[in-house]
């Protein structure tokens, strides 16, 4: 294994002198937990900058972290350009032949120059096809293309959902997500209107929050509508009509359903839901990295999508459990634009909260830009790790210093401004400076090499060959996995009773008369019915029930309520509660009275019986204790068990989480174990190198001191001296004696080396002692691996209550 290959590491290139323009061979290992801090990486065009991103991307791939990365220039579709094998054929498809062109190659032999070159890239950084491989191996990747065919596409219909209840009972969220989802919708429309204050962004935030807040979802057909026929009277103490009036007011619905109708926009309606979690990962749970490339949008378009996006995430996010590892990231390969420091784009207020909240949530954001002067400086001071490249003017290195300060002097450390300035100025291709609030000082190093092939931006036909397989097995009308809350669409009853309603429409029957004691209920009429013919109501026999679940050793205590729609035997006077259908309904959401004009079918005699509903209600109890059971599946390596609701998918997420958690902490833990003893090899290894030295100097001027003294005997000699004087043959046997010293000083240099050899291999001993037990510790948490152990819990006879039995007319035709 590769010395760079450690758990919660990403290689990203080894330090380098820039006195000297070397590399040294120290290796640059970022530790995953510190992107909870999130990260900025600025550089100019040919800086190196995407290639250092789409390294970490990789390093974040092959740890498992799932990942959605936003890009604005379609460079980041490359990350699925891995060949394992290396092969010019592999690369062939992919080459730009424009370059081959300049190059005065044919296109076979420019793609087997790539090939070669790739090859040998890899290879100088320690890199193989079979790193390759386990890239390939260790996450899923997609390029989703919104507003387009070419990759997988994305629906916007779901992000106009009410939001999570997260959100919704946290005002403050709320307010924000109404307001940029407003301030995006009018963006997209085409309508530059000032947020909060103008009255369109008032009136459509208006009707977000009232849609919202009942629960439902809304699509730009019932904005419209909404529009032209507002959902309250009143906007603050002024009536609609004096605020907005009706001719205005038509103006906006227009421009919305011009959008509507404009040529192409029903792609923003084709192909998955705009789901973050089916984002970060496969139904089967594994993690995935989401390139969602916006280079074919408009810029309307992209400020639109972007702001969804981030709202969406940040739903997302405040519905997990909070954690200490990085649980997932995202990267936005050009920020310029969507996070100014002035101006206040619909992007920048979820962005900035992602970057304020983030980190409890184990949610990273790293974000990218060639252009430093138009950023939020100060937003950007949440973010703990710099990557700086070679920028273009003073100008930017200026801004760049100005942010970096803020950011190193805010964490307690101390800015060495010229040391900073002097360290920009003398970057070049792939070579950063990093500013890691949790290290002691900042670092120079060179990027390695990508494993993706960095071909430049892919054209809409290479995404979509890219994409053609996973489309043909896309099913786009897959439920979303992620549990999302929605208004209870009214049940349909059961096909067999279609002929009771069709007498009853035949014979157009009368609500009949029943005796007090009977509570009866009327389930809504859908829009689509209600605009029709009136519909025809059926009876049913309906029950409000709680079932209980508990078992203490699982750590369950669990209460399903149930509403259950059943059959009534005419003849019989029975009901089939085997045969019920549960409906998403309460109480308080059936309607006490019918809809006008309607008819009603024959009502079965005991249905009139007051006593009737007694025994169905026992037959209801004795039923759901016999019926019911709460399935769940246990992990045997945590004894956790799944939550009530809760998928076997999701149930792998959350195990993934925590096995990240206790990863971590395990290896912190071995870590601050075996520092004390590694510090001390390196204080030998320190000394050793330092004896080294000693000797050699010594050896160096004793050398120097032999020489001198053989030189002078030599030369008495040589002028001609006919008899040995006592200097001479004193000098003679000094010189000798000083030769033998040099041959000792010989063998201490060769045994101080032997020393510093022997330390520094006691050294690499334990660290790979260290890492064999970090190694350990990974393959016994392996969620994905893991089978789980199914749990059944039935109810206790005490755990069952029957709240109501009545009698329930269902609306059919």
């Amino acid at each position: 294994m590769q010395e760079f290959e450690k758990l919660g590491a990403f290689y990203l290139g080894r330090t380098y002198d820039l006195s000297a323009g070397t590399r040294q061979e120290t290796l640059v290992l970022y530790d995953s937990r510190d992107l909870v801090t999130h990260g900025v990486c600025v550089g100019m065009t040919g800086s190196g900058k995407t290639g250092l991103c789409v390294s970490l991307l990789e390093e974040a791939a092959m740890d498992g972290i799932p990942v959605i990365a936003v890009d604005p220039k379609g460079d980041l579709g490359n990350l699925l350009l891995t060949f394992p094998s290396l092969a010019p054929e592999d690369f062939r498809p992919w080459i730009n032949e424009d370059d081959a062109r300049r190059k005065g190659m044919t296109a076979d032999q420019f793609a087997s120059d790539q090939a070669d070159r790739w090859k040998r890239g890899l290879a100088e950084w320690g890199e193989n096809g079979a790193r390759i491989s386990r890239l390939r191996g260790a996450a899923d990747f997609a390029i989703y293309t919104p507003g387009s065919t070419a990759g997988l596409p994305l629906s916007i219909l779901k992000s106009l959902d009410a939001p999570p209840a997260a959100i919704l009972g946290d005002p403050e969220l709320l307010g924000e997500r109404v307001g940029t989802t407003a301030t995006s919708l009018l963006t997209l429309a085409g309508l530059d209107v000032e947020p909060v204050r103008s009255r369109e962004h008032i009136l459509v935030s208006t009707i977000l929050s009232h849609a919202w807040g009942d629960g439902r979802a809304i699509d730009l057909t019932g904005l419209i509508q909404a529009i032209q026929q507002p959902p309250a009277q009143r906007v603050g103490v002024l009536e609609v009509e004096s605020f907005f009036p009706a001719a205005d007011r038509f103006g906006l619905a227009t421009a919305f359903n011009n959008l509507l109708a404009a040529p192409g926009f029903d792609t923003w309606m084709e192909g998955e839901p705009l789901s973050v979690d089916r984002l970060l990962y496969t139904p089967e749970g594994r993690p995935r990295l989401s390139v969602i490339s916006i280079a074919h949008l408009g810029d309307c378009e992209r400020m639109f999508f972007v702001s969804l996006l981030f709202n969406e995430l940040l739903g997302w996010m405040r519905a997990q459990a909070g954690t200490t590892s990085l649980r997932a990231l995202l990267y936005m390969d050009e920020v310029f634009g969507y996070f100014p420091p002035v101006a206040d784009p619909p992007s920048k207020t979820p962005l900035l909260t992602l970057l304020k909240q983030g980190r409890a949530f184990g949610v990273g954001v790293l974000l990218a830009t060639q252009n430093p002067v138009d950023l939020d400086y100060k937003g950007l001071s949440n973010a703990g790790t710099w990557f700086l490249g070679r920028l273009q003017t003073e100008r930017d290195k200026a801004r760049v210093l100005e942010g970096l300060e803020g950011v190193v002097t805010g964490s307690g450390g101390r800015f060495d401004r010229s040391y900073y300035d002097k360290a920009l100025s003398g970057l070049s291709a792939r070579i950063f400076l990093m500013n890691n609030v949790h290290d002691v000082a900042p670092l120079v190093f060179e990027t390695r090499w990508a494993m993706s092939y960095l071909r430049g931006p892919l054209t809409r036909d290479q995404i979509r060959t890219l994409m053609a397989p996973r489309r043909l097995e896309a099913r786009v009308d897959a439920p979303d996995p992620a549990v999302v809350s929605r208004a209870p669409e009214p049940p349909r009853v059961a096909t067999t009773t279609a002929p009771v309603a069709a007498a009853a429409a035949a014979t157009g029957g009368v609500q009949p008369v029943l005796p007090p004691g009977i509570q009866q209920f009327f389930l809504p009429v859908s829009g689509q019915r209600a605009a029709g013919a009136p519909p025809s109501y059926v009876p049913r026999a309906i029950g409000f029930a709680n079932v209980g679940f508990s078992d203490a050793k699982l750590k369950v205590s669990h209460t399903t309520s149930l509403t259950l729609l059943a059959p009534i035997d005419p003849r019989l006077g029975t009901v089939a509660w085997s045969d019920a259908v549960a409906v998403n309904l309460t109480p308080d959401q059936l309607e006490a009275r019918p809809v006008g004009g309607t008819t009603f079918a024959p009502l079965p005699p005991m249905a009139a019986k007051a006593k009737a509903y007694a025994e169905w209600e026992k037959d209801l109890k004795r039923w759901l204790g016999q019926s019911q059971q709460l399935e769940l599946v246990q992990s045997s390596q945590t004894g956790l068990t799944s939550m009530p609701g809760e998928s076997e998918r999701d149930f792998r997420i959350r195990l993934r989480t925590l096995a990240r958690e206790q990863r971590d902490a395990g290896v912190l833990k071995l870590r601050q174990k075996y520092a004390p003893r590694i510090a001390a090899i390196d204080e030998r290894i320190r000394r050793a190198e330092q004896a080294v030295a000693r000797e050699s100097e010594q050896a160096s001027q004793q050398k120097l001191q032999t020489a001198l003294s053989v030189g002078a005997t030599v030369l008495g000699a040589l002028l001609g001296r006919k008899t040995i004087s006592t200097s001479t043959l004193g000098r003679a046997t000094t010189a000798a004696r000083g030769m033998g010293r040099t041959m000792k000083e010989r063998q201490d240099i060769e045994r101080a080396k032997e020393t510093v050899e022997t330390v520094q291999q006691q050294r690499a001993d334990l660290e790979a002692q260290v890492q064999a037990e970090i190694d350990a510790l990974a393959s016994a948490l392996d969620p994905l691996a893991e089978p789980l152990v199914p749990r059944v819990l039935r109810p206790k006879r005490g755990d069952v209550s029957v709240r109501l039995v009545g009698l329930a007319w269902v609306p059919e035709g």
